[in-house]
């Protein structure tokens, strides 16, 4: 047995599916839908193309940025060893001119302790020849008034006068 499709105006269902997706399509061109959808999807290519191109010259930005960046960073990098090189130097120069002032005026003041003990050494000498000559004094001055008397002073005087003559 053979069964029977139902039919309508000869068309059986699957011809009118097929006649109405012709109709919905006819419809679709006919409102220009497709160039709709074109002109919507072409317009979202051209934003996404604008965010493309905006997000490529920010990424060119930022790798300038980050090379001016690392650019600064060595530039500070050898700034901060000459500053540190420079400031060793400065020290060691300051240490030695310490060193030198130091030895100086240790020397300075070796010669001054010197000098002053010379001093100190001469003033006692002179002080003990003061002593001596000054006890030599009073003792010729005893020994002359014990052993002399007028006439011998009167002799020595004129012996004295004598030898000045000469």
């Amino acid at each position: 047995m053979h069964e029977v499709e139902p039919t309508f105006l000869g068309l059986n269902p699957g011809g009118w599916v097929a006649l109405a997706m012709l109709a919905v399509f006819a419809i679709l061109i006919w409102k220009k839908v497709p160039a709709a959808i074109a002109a919507a999807l072409d317009e979202k290519i051209a934003t996404i193309r604008g965010q493309l191109a905006e997000a490529e010259s920010l990424r060119k930005e930022a790798e300038a940025l980050k090379a001016e960046y690392e650019a600064k960073a060595k530039s500070v990098d050898k700034d901060r060893k000459a500053l540190l090189e420079r400031a060793k130097h400065e020290a060691a120069e300051i240490v030695a001119k310490a060193k030198t002032d130091a030895e100086a005026l240790i020397a300075r003041r070796g010669r001054m302790a010197e000098d002053k003990i010379a001093a100190e050494e001469r003033a006692a000498i002179d002080g003990l020849r003061a002593v001596a000559a000054d006890a030599a004094t009073k003792a010729a001055q005893r020994l002359i008034a014990e052993r002399h008397d007028a006439t011998a002073d009167e002799k020595l005087v004129n012996q004295s006068i004598g030898e000045i003559g000469r």
